[in-house]
């Protein structure tokens, strides 16, 4: 089994303890290049609201979208969108990746924008 086969069963196994749980859920992705964070509705088949540092408007004040910066900038950007779309409480899907560097980064900067989870 390599790497990315072993994130993605990790990843299984979260999304069904939210699942279960009926949770909007927090989802992220990150690349070597990007981090990308959407918030999915707690039936699992409408994205409510996405942000990643491939956007337009965050390539122009990010130098590289693959940085702990760049992560805390998504965090607190998603956490604007979810504030105005009335989200405060979800479910944390760190889709099998270890929770440190940029995937704690983006959630603390999620927490402090007032996302709970």
């Amino acid at each position: 089994m390599n790497t990315k086969q072993s994130r993605i069963r990790r990843a299984r196994k979260t999304r069904a303890k939210i699942a279960a749980v009926k949770a909007t859920r927090l989802a992220i992705h990150r690349t070597n290049s990007h981090v990308y964070a959407q918030i999915i509705s707690a039936d699992g088949g409408t994205v409510m609201c996405s942000v990643s540092s491939n956007d337009k408007a965050l390539r122009a004040e990010l130098p590289n979208g693959g940085t702990v910066a760049a992560a805390t900038v998504v965090g607190k950007h998603l956490a604007e969108k979810a504030k105005s779309l009335g989200i405060e409480k979800v479910a944390f899907d760190r889709s099998g990746f270890k929770f440190h560097g940029r995937v704690k980064a983006l959630a603390d900067a999620a927490r402090e924008g007032g996302l709970v989870f």
